[in-house]
């Protein structure tokens, strides 16, 4: 990316929480944010893919791509500095980067590229090995103190992810690949630690302070309820040894529609409560 290009998109980036348009708005973006070798910063943005820790969390993969000769700046910044800040448009987090060993990045990599063929095409038009990197967030927090602004932030990034899920489920082959089954594995995670937050932290302070909104609160909860077995229900179509694409975009598209309702009645009814429960 030029240097224009890149002060347009991070523009843009942080004025639309993390949504970006054209093609730039199909793919998964970060605002990645190094410290040179004399101790300026740079902000670049960076694809990243969706992977899961040894340990079963989530993770984020940043596949490092320059041109014919040379890695990008920002992974040459990562030889003196490895410490990282990282804007996803809902939050903003300070990480350590790492890159993976030849192994663990080979397998990866090609788990990229069997999902996206570009990946390859990249490699090859490439003389140097492209290192995969991946960040191990070390704290940070939401870019927002207005927590009805934060919730919509939050569902717009939802919106964008099941739209992404969907167009690649929709162009993916007869089968479903092993990344495009970590995407939709890590929907479902984000989505149901989401509403379980919501269940567990944010509707008992709205219960105390607005009592009036107890049925409000009542079918909210009763559509995670719904909404968890929609979950459970892709995860399982998902994880199949012979997962068949109809079947699963089948099961999104019914994910979509439900939750697609349940954000718009959420953010109608506690958007401005929260909102105001922030100035207290």
């Amino acid at each position: 990316m030029s240097n224009d290009f890149d002060h347009q998109t991070i523009d843009e980036f942080r004025a639309n929480h993390g949504r970006l348009s054209g093609l730039l708005g199909e793919r998964r973006i970060i605002l990645l944010t190094t410290t040179t070798a004399t101790g300026a910063t740079r902000t670049t943005p960076v694809e990243f893919l969706h992977d899961e820790r040894p340990d079963g969390g989530p993770r984020m993969l940043l596949i490092a791509v320059g041109d014919a000769d040379d890695h990008p700046a920002w992974y040459h910044d990562l030889e003196t500095h490895s410490q990282v800040t990282a804007e996803t448009g809902v939050f903003t987090l300070e990480a350590e980067a790492e890159s993976l060993p030849d192994d663990e990045r080979d397998k990866l990599f090609a788990r990229a590229a069997e999902a996206d063929p570009t990946w390859a095409d990249r490699q090859a038009a490439s003389k140097l090995k492209i290192p995969v990197v991946t960040l191990h967030p070390v704290g940070g927090g939401p870019n927002t103190d207005r927590e009805g602004d934060f919730l919509l932030q939050i569902h717009d990034a939802f919106r964008h992810e099941l739209a992404l899920i969907h167009k690649e489920v929709a162009t993916s082959g007869p089968g479903l690949g092993a990344q495009l089954r970590i995407n939709c594995l890590s929907l479902c995670q984000g989505l149901q630690h989401h509403h379980n937050s919501e269940d567990d932290q944010m509707y008992p302070v709205v219960d105390e302070k607005h009592p009036e909104l107890a049925p409000t609160l009542t079918r909210l909860r009763q559509e995670h309820q719904q909404i968890a077995v929609l979950l459970e229900q892709l995860q399982e179509a998902v994880s199949a040894t012979d997962a068949d694409r109809s079947t699963v975009i089948a099961e999104v598209e019914r994910l979509t529609i439900e939750l697609e309702a349940h954000l718009d009645y959420e953010e109608q009814e506690l958007i401005p409560v929260l909102n105001r429960m922030s100035l207290t």
